[in-house]
């Protein structure tokens, strides 16, 4: 931790751990609730706008047009999720389009923002929402790791919903090894770009999506990662929760932790790029037409977890 972040004290610790375990909360709470989801996912959302909007709450973050942008792709993400769970496009062969192309739509957004910080900000800089931001080679790195992240979606055709009574949405040939690389490439892009949020925007969402696949829900990794983003983005919308002590938890931001991140994260997804490659030959199957890790044991868990054997 002391080489990425500083101002970690026993109290923002507990604090820290008590952030995640309430997005794993909601996340569970609403995957296993119909109408849980229409009040938070839906309801919720429309009555904390019109708060911020009318001055009874709002954050630095609300002030801008990025967050209200990435509120509503969110919130789009989770309602085309939501529909292919409890309706009968569920059951449409193209359903499965949506799914991968806003998460490829969301990655693109993410890479384009890398490759501009790298060619804007050739020293540091504040900006408006009060993160420091300096582009370098490591925005480089992991814009292509970004890339990587679209380019190794494979088997978006198998993307189906669980035969259980909470009717997940399940991406069977989303292993451990996409999810892991995701997370690093992501957790890399917060910190390079949007600096002071980075252990919250980025490492604590993204730990308590990992969480809620691996302890609660195996297969359902993409569903747990957009209903923990959507929310945590409305509530970060209306709550300056940063200006509490106990959350300033705040990047060093130097070169060296920023090139450690990305580079971690380009090394960890160009291996999961060269796995794709590797087992889509070996299986002779085309991972944009075919599903490529059955043969695995994550594959072969997340089917069985979610009834569809």
């Amino acid at each position: 931790m002391g080489l990425l972040f500083e101002g970690l004290t026993v109290s923002s610790f507990i604090v820290l751990l008590l952030f995640i375990a309430f997005w794993v909360l909601i996340n569970e709470v609403t995957r296993r609730s119909f109408k849980a989801s229409i009040g938070v996912y839906c309801v919720l959302p429309v009555i904390l706008a019109i708060l911020v909007i009318s001055g009874v709450l709002g954050s630095p973050v609300g002030k801008y047009w990025f967050g209200w942008v990435k509120a509503v792709s969110a919130l789009a993400g989770v309602y085309g999720f939501m529909l292919i769970r409890f309706t009968d496009l569920g059951n449409k062969k193209f359903a499965a389009i949506f799914p991968v192309t806003i998460l490829s739509l969301n990655i693109a957004e993410a890479v384009y923002r890398e490759f501009e910080v790298f060619a804007t900000y050739k020293t540091a800089v504040v900006n408006s929402n009060g993160s420091l931001i300096l582009g370098g080679t490591w925005n480089i790195f992991n814009g292509i790791s970004g890339i990587l992240c679209i380019v190794t979606l494979t088997g978006f055709v198998g993307i189906r919903v669980s035969k259980d009574r909470f009717k997940d949405m399940v991406w069977p040939d989303m292993t451990w090894i996409y999810i892991v690389a995701y997370t690093l490439w992501n957790f890399a892009y917060v910190y390079n770009c949007i600096s002071v949020r980075a252990m919250y925007a980025g490492f604590s969402i993204l730990i308590a999506a990992l969480i809620a696949e691996l302890f609660f829900k195996q297969g359902v990794w993409l569903q747990h990662r957009a209903q923990i983003l959507s929310i945590y983005v409305v509530f970060s919308l209306a709550v300056d929760y940063q200006s509490v002590d106990v959350f300033r938890i705040i990047p060093t931001y130097t070169e060296s932790a920023l090139y450690t991140v990305s580079i971690i994260a380009f090394i960890f997804n160009v291996g999961a790029f060269v796995f794709m490659i590797y087992t889509s030959i070996k299986a002779k199957k085309n991972p944009l037409k075919q599903e490529i890790y059955t043969d695995t044991k994550y594959y072969q868990k997340s089917i069985e977890q979610n009834n569809l054997i």
